[in-house]
């Protein structure tokens, strides 16, 4: 039988590309969303092209009490699971309204980490299994302009660290992505550096290279990894008074 992945927030660039590329390499593929209509024209695609099995199921990762029942409902277990769930927010209504607030640090942290946890167990009792979670650099250190944003990024990455610790003796992988600047259409009208910027396709290939070299993180472009090291060792008297 193929394996199988389960992508959690399926309608996203960086998603749709993971899609592909999976089911190029022979992975049944599991497209969940929130609103899966458009989907099916994804599934349909990468079936016709691929010739891979693709489905689509509703998925909503601030619903943790149909978290178990999700995962029951599956064609099967799946052999690998990637959450590209998350929404940046705007930072300036974050800071000002407690539901808006919620919403980034739930959708980004509380509903993926749960999610995760919960199919690690399942694959923790099935012997095997890869866990993927797309992070940020954000989450690297707070900074003014996104800390609600990077303060979710950052509890994920934590958590994800924690997950690959626990079963780092086992025949479970974990693996921390995370992609920086991405052309996408979250970051549509926002001027990116080219050289800090990746392209989904890339996100994909760094992701498939992760999984089958046992990487645990994942900077996609290797400059974030130089960028956000500068960035943690400031000593915070100098980082304040940095605008970024």
């Amino acid at each position: 039988m193929s394996k199988s992945i389960l992508i959690l927030g399926a309608r996203s660039d960086i998603a749709r590309a993971c899609a592909q590329h999976y089911a190029a390499e022979g992975y049944a593929v599991r497209l969940a969303a929130r609103d899966i209509a458009p989907l099916e024209v994804d599934a349909t695609d990468l079936h016709l092209r691929h010739r891979v099995a693709a489905t689509t199921h509703r998925f909503d990762a601030l619903d943790t009490a149909k978290f178990a029942a999700f995962i029951d409902g599956l064609p099967e277990l799946p052999d690998v699971v990637l959450c590209a769930v998350g929404t940046m927010g705007d930072q300036s209504e974050s800071q000002s309204n407690p539901e808006a607030a919620a919403i980034v640090l739930r959708s980004n942290f509380e509903g993926p980490a749960l999610f995760l946890g919960m199919m690690a167990e399942r694959f923790e009792t099935r012997g095997s299994g890869v866990v993927i979670g797309i992070s940020s650099v954000a989450g690297d250190r707070g900074r003014a302009s996104n800390y609600v944003y990077g303060a979710a990024k950052a509890g994920f990455t934590a958590f994800l660290s924690g997950l690959r610790n626990r079963f780092s003796r086992s025949a479970i992988k974990v693996i921390t992505v995370k992609p920086g600047f991405v052309a996408t259409k979250m970051t549509d009208g926002m001027d990116l550096n080219p050289r800090l910027t990746a392209q989904p396709e890339a996100v994909a290939n760094a992701i498939w290279r992760a999984q089958a070299k046992g990487r645990d993180v994942v900077y996609v472009k290797p400059i974030w990894f130089v960028v956000m090291a500068i960035i943690r060792t400031l000593p915070e008297r100098i980082f304040k008074k940095t605008k970024l």
